[in-house]
């Protein structure tokens, strides 16, 4: 890998890490068409993850100065906020570190990839369409605010995020739509996805780095670097829009795109495209 190549991957990371389209897959995809694949490259994809952690943590630094604190409170702060944050973290690690060979070696390839963004795109739209019915009144209005959301509330996202351990499926898809399932407002779902990804990423990043750490160099140290820095830029930007967003639309163009890049891997993969 070359600067170029690390300044490429670091602009997707970026840019998707927090959008439900999946920065994996997409990082995968990417990967293929710069001819880049292996080990080494796994990891360089899982650490530049950091840069969009730090992202996160400058724009909700008041929210996460408030965990500090440690005081009890019924909202998303202090002792209430870390007991959230550690019960959707859960389920995720727990899988995460009983499959983790398994998911390097089998699942980071095209057509896992393609799958993963197809059904996350159709049940995106199918609980879209679900969502719509609160016009009519045929479901309960969405709870809006981190601040109100409970225990239950926080495992149930863990679980759903458990389901990103399959690349293509999106964390953040995951973790957003889960919450629109269990009655959460799109918005508050996206914000409390952002919170929740610091703690997972980084237990991701550590767990990675000792494990693939015999494969690294010193020399490794500036595509790194550069990755890192880029995915953190690309990340601020990413993240504001994407908020602003969400007020103004719904995540169906999201599951259009991924079913449409879904089709076209899968035809890219098998040669449709390529006759």
């Amino acid at each position: 890998m070359d600067i170029f190549q690390a300044i490429i991957l670091g602009i997707v990371e970026g840019l998707t890490e927090f959008l439900p389209v999946s920065s994996t897959g997409h990082l995968i995809i990417t990967g293929y068409f710069l001819g880049l694949s292996g080990e080494k490259v796994a990891t360089f994809e899982v650490f530049i993850q950091l840069g969009a952690i730090l992202a996160v943590v400058f724009s909700y630094k008041e929210r996460f100065l408030g965990l500090i604190s440690l005081k009890r409170t019924n909202q998303f702060s202090g002792m209430n906020g870390l007991i959230l944050l550690s019960l959707t973290t859960l389920p995720a690690l727990f899988f995460g570190a009983l499959a983790h060979s398994y998911i390097k070696r089998h699942l980071f390839n095209m057509t896992t990839v393609a799958l993963g963004l197809g059904l996350g795109g159709v049940i995106m739209l199918l609980v879209e369409r679900r969502n719509a019915g609160q016009t009519q009144g045929h479901v309960p209005t969405p709870r809006e605010g981190i601040d109100h959301l409970n225990w239950r509330d926080a495992l149930a996202i863990g679980f759903f995020q458990s389901l990103a351990l399959w690349p293509g499926v999106s964390r953040s898809g995951a973790t957003i739509v889960g919450g629109m399932i269990l009655g959460i407002h799109r918005k508050t779902a996206a914000e409390y996805s952002f919170l929740a990804a610091v703690p997972l990423m980084c237990a991701a990043v550590i767990f990675d780095l000792i494990k693939s750490g015999p494969l690294l160099q010193a020399s490794d140290a500036p595509i790194f670097i550069v990755g890192f820095v880029v995915s953190f830029v690309a990340a601020m930007g990413a993240i504001s829009y994407f908020v602003r967003l969400l007020g103004q639309i719904t995540l169906s163009p999201f599951g259009w795109y991924r079913i449409a890049i879904a089709i076209f891997i899968l035809g890219l993969v098998h040669g449709a495209f390529l006759k």
